[in-house]
């Protein structure tokens, strides 16, 4: 394990950093808090033009993000409801170039890059088509439908030479770089264990979606919406509450859980998991969708030159009577890091003892009471914050996808990335509904 963190710590440039640096931070006081803070932006270069295809919900923040970027703008979008293309116009200007066919998005010269926030069915043609196009590509998360379709969407850009960043947008908060940076520098010791909770307790964030009064046939390209996949007459649910459908979604795990396995995979360095298990059910939104409400995962990371062998278990609760929590929690041998976009809390353990009444009743019995009395102090905790002028995880995402069209640079979240952690996420559904266990090269990217 030394030796994984050695080439840990050298893979990230940090191979001068010594593990007992953090713990000093705590000698002192039972807490300290510190300021997290982003380096100065550099935005300077040519005015990039955007189009945004799928204009709903995730399209709409998007884009709204992308917008507060400097030297960026947007000239069209494309969505299968023509009330989304009413209110983009009234959103973004009646400069906007709209339409139906995201196809005739690509033909235009004039657009340097597109934003994609279809349904996950979509992803993988659209984002090929584009990169063939020549135009930059932001897509949601997850990169694709399914496993089969990873390699494609790779493969097309690899051959592009164009930027492709993935959705996952917490992904460059500063939250998990400062949770990179202290893992790195073993500030909790070599990581056995982790686990990552999503709560939610409303009906929008359960994708209970509205579903407009106009919304039918006249105003939907319904057909074009399943034309990739199970033919079906119009069915205002599918097409409005998509996630709610397999034919369309991908569930708790590739709206939710992937989110999680992208920040642990870039705090860890990791390629991803090598065994895949999960249960669920359906608790409460018993509204005719496919999918589970409440969704557990688990997954075996074996040791690699990356870092030791952990676990970890992931929980997706649609109704949770806590009004809903969020966090990834890193577990270590001297201590654990709850790691949040805007936040890190790093918890030491300095003593044997603790809260355990079997191990405080051991200690009695065997004579060491005091010895360990002489040990035991509070819990010594670190809390890092972001700074009030944080402009968020989303932000950072966009800056790090335009800096890279402009200099040419890379991004934190290309379709390696992207594939590596999405496929856990939709394997876990694939687990689920097979009941059974799924084996996953990691390296290779490939079931086993």
């Amino acid at each position: 394990m030394k030796n994984n963190r050695r080439f840990f710590l050298k893979k990230l440039g940090l191979a001068g950093a010594s593990a007992a640096v953090a713990p000093m931070v705590f000698a002192e006081e039972n807490k300290k808090f510190d300021i997290i803070k982003r380096a100065g932006e550099d935005f300077a270069g040519k005015t990039i033009n955007v189009a945004l295809i799928g204009a709903g919900g995730m399209g709409t923040e998007d884009m709204n993000t992308a917008l507060q970027t400097p030297n960026v703008k947007m000239l069209a979008v494309c969505d299968l409801y023509q009330g989304r293309l009413e209110s983009a116009k009234k959103k973004w200007g009646d400069h906007l170039y709209t339409t139906m066919d995201y196809k005739d998005i690509l033909k235009r010269k004039d657009i340097d890059a597109v934003i994609i926030g279809t349904p996950d069915h979509w992803h993988k043609q659209i984002s090929i088509d584009a990169l063939k196009a020549g135009k930059h590509v932001y897509c949601e998360k997850p990169m694709v439908h399914s496993v089969e379709e990873g390699h494609e969407v790779i493969d097309a850009w690899k051959k592009s030479g164009k930027i492709f960043m993935v959705g996952s947008q917490g992904l460059s908060s500063l939250g998990n770089e400062k949770a990179r940076e202290l893992l790195a520098e073993g500030a909790i010791g070599d990581i056995i264990y982790a686990e990552g909770f999503w709560a939610r307790n409303s009906a929008a964030g359960a994708w209970q979606y509205h579903v407009p009064e106009d919304g039918d046939e006249s105003t939907v390209d319904w057909d074009k919406f399943v034309s990739n996949t199970k033919k079906r007459d119009w069915d205002p649910l599918r097409f409005f509450r998509w996630r709610n459908y397999r034919d369309y979604g991908t569930g708790m795990s590739g709206d939710l859980f992937v989110h999680l396995f992208s920040s642990l995979h870039y705090i860890t360095n990791s390629l991803g998991p090598t065994k895949i298990s999960s249960m669920g059910g359906l608790r409460y939104w018993k509204d005719g969708r496919e999918v589970p409400d409440v969704l557990l995962g688990t997954f075996d990371y074996p040791e690699s030159e990356q870092h030791p062998g952990f676990n970890l278990s992931l929980r997706c609760n649609f109704k949770d009577g806590t009004s809903g929590t969020t966090y990834l929690r890193i577990v270590g041998t001297k201590g654990s890091m709850d790691v949040k976009w805007e936040e890190v809390v790093v918890k030491l353990n300095s003593n044997d003892v603790g809260d355990d009444p079997f191990l405080a009743a051991q200690a009695r019995l065997n004579g060491d009471v005091e010895e360990k009395r002489a040990e035991i102090v509070p819990p010594r905790e670190m809390v890092y914050k972001a700074e009030k002028e944080y402009k968020g995880a989303h932000y950072d995402h966009f800056s790090n996808f335009f800096g890279a069209i402009r200099n040419g640079g890379t991004v934190v979240e290309d379709p390696v990335f992207g594939f590596r952690a999405a496929a856990p996420a939709l394997l876990c559904n694939d687990s689920l509904f097979e009941d059974k266990f799924i084996k996953w090269d990691p390296v290779n990217m490939k079931i086993v």
